[in-house]
């Protein structure tokens, strides 16, 4: 163990270097990794047929080649699924991580190269020790074991030379030595695909080893912490794990999370850390020791572009660059990558709480948000806007969804909410009034439609029974892994399908009023 860490600690001395570099000329990075991105894919099928042999600068690369998005990019991902090569990358693709990002029917196939997982997702693993190692003064991770919550793996049927699986599962498949050999449970058990039969065997699993740090989604991870303390009879994790100091997270805004946390794991001391790993690419961790932000990793073999929100459905939008972008403005993130990603839309949007150096905070998805009567409410907008409800009213929240209520006869529009409640707000009318206060203060498009109740009235709020979000995704097959509860949507179908199912397991509407 200590040749170990005296092996890290001077590749971690190295890394930090390798980072203050990018985080000074972050401009010179990116132009060198765009560079090389089309130089490599130049004689591939897509390189041809955009011409990237004969591009010399960004702008003729933005003429050629249009925005993407899954669709578009399908008809391509398919055929690398059966086992063609050299179709949007020249190196053999062997494996694809298999996302939904909501509870879409539709899976997204996204192509994991060898130059993605060693220069993107493993280096981006690496980067969260030397990071955390850096910032903690001592730290004894290395003392006993990571405990990872990832997806499940299994072999496509399209061709035997092509894997798919979440992502998570995809990385432990084909992690090194030295990483397998610190982290739990085995991977028989860790790539489980029954979530309900993995976290049973987990938790026996685990409970009874030297646990000091944990990976994986707040969600999931929380059904596992509560069973484990089901098994175990003890109060909180640091009565099973008392060597606890250090939890990775990601996927999903924390701030709903912290207080569950806080509560089972009662350690000042306990340090959290946020990454921004998409089965597209590996894309920022917090580098600093206060939450909220993340640092754009620019060396991962990502070239970035971001466009306006506002011009999201213009037929050409013009996107900006590293240069060119503004602080706390919404834009959705394009990226181009060494897996044969081009100019693809991944589908989040983000803003920037750091120019120098750049870093971001995720706001939402250009899919996810209520806008039926031009409110423009985003995910960022609801997360402050609970997060106040909250600590005004003693309330901690597991789960949310929101959706509108459209007009009918006389009654305007409103904004409906199923929140399931870890614990209970002390005054329920006074968490409506803030979330509802929160909102108009923070969002003026909210506002002037809450004027005198012209097209929104104030918020309905339901309160959804322990375990309803839970048994929604258990229906619908998305139990896990990166699967994560929708935050907003733009018509009913989730919040319709949630009431339907609350009303047929006996809960009736007055039961879960505002």
């Amino acid at each position: 163990m200590t040749l170990f860490n005296s092996v890290f600690t001077w590749f971690m001395k190295k890394r930090i270097h390798q980072i203050e570099l990018f985080m000074k000329y972050p401009n010179e990075v990116q132009e060198e990794w765009f560079e090389q991105l089309v130089s490599v894919a130049e004689n591939t099928e897509w390189g041809k047929k955009h011409h990237y042999k004969s591009i010399e600068n960004l702008g003729q690369f933005k003429e050629r080649v249009p925005i993407q998005n899954y669709d578009t990019l399908k008809p391509f991902i398919e055929r690398m699924l059966k086992g063609e090569k050299n179709v949007l990358w020249p190196s053999e693709i062997r494996w694809f991580a298999k996302s939904s990002g909501t509870t879409s029917d539709r899976s997204k196939f996204i192509p994991v190269s060898e130059e993605a997982l060693e220069e993107c997702h493993f280096k981006g693993g690496k980067d969260l020790l030397t990071i955390y190692f850096n910032n903690q003064p001592n730290p004894r991770m290395f003392t006993g074991k990571i405990l990872t919550l990832g997806g499940s793996h299994q072999i496509s049927q399209l061709s035997q030379d092509t894997s798919f699986g979440d992502l998570s599962a995809v990385i432990m498949k084909n992690l090194p030595y030295w990483a397998e050999f610190h982290r739990t449970p085995h991977l028989d058990i860790a790539l489980l695909e029954n979530f309900e039969e993995k976290i049973e065997k987990i938790a026996h699993a685990t409970k009874d080893v030297n646990v000091t740090s944990i990976s994986g989604v707040p969600t999931w991870n929380l059904v596992l912490f509560k069973r484990i303390l089901e098994i175990t009879g003890k109060k909180n994790l640091l009565e099973v794990w008392p060597n606890l100091e250090m939890y990775f997270h990601g996927a999903v805004n924390f701030t709903p999370y912290r207080e569950q946390f806080k509560k089972l794991i009662p350690n000042e001391e306990m340090y959290y850390l946020e990454n921004y790993n998409a089965s597209e690419g590996f894309f920022g961790i917090q580098d600093t020791k206060e939450p909220g932000d993340m640092l754009l990793m620019l060396d991962y073999g990502i070239f970035y572009e971001f466009l306006p929100l506002e011009n999201l459905h213009d037929e050409n939008p013009a996107t900006l660059t590293l240069d060119e972008v503004e602080l706390n403005k919404n834009y959705a993130l394009i990226i181009s990558t060494n897996a044969g990603l081009w100019r693809y839309m991944i589908g989040d949007t983000i803003k920037f709480s750091s120019l120098s150096p750049f870093r971001i905070q995720i706001t939402g998805r250009t899919k996810h948000f209520i806008n039926a009567f031009g409110e423009e409410v985003i995910i960022d907008n609801a997360e402050r806007a609970l997060e106040e409800a909250c600590t005004q009213t003693g309330a901690v929240i597991r789960e949310y969804t929101a959706a509108p209520v459209y007009f009918n006869g006389d009654d305007c529009g409103a904004h409906e909410w199923i929140i399931e409640f870890e614990k209970r707000p002390a005054e329920f009318e006074r968490f409506v009034d803030l979330l509802d206060e929160t909102l108009r203060r923070i969002n003026s498009d909210y506002d002037a439609k809450r004027f005198k109740d012209l097209a929104l009235r104030r918020p309905i709020v339901r309160r959804a029974p322990d375990g309803t979000f839970f048994n929604w995704m258990r229906e619908k097959g998305k139990l896990g892994g990166q699967h994560k509860v929708p935050r907003l949507a733009n018509d009913r179908e989730y919040v319709d399908g949630i009431l339907k199912m609350m009303e047929l397991v006996g809960v009736q509407r007055q039961d879960y009023k505002n």
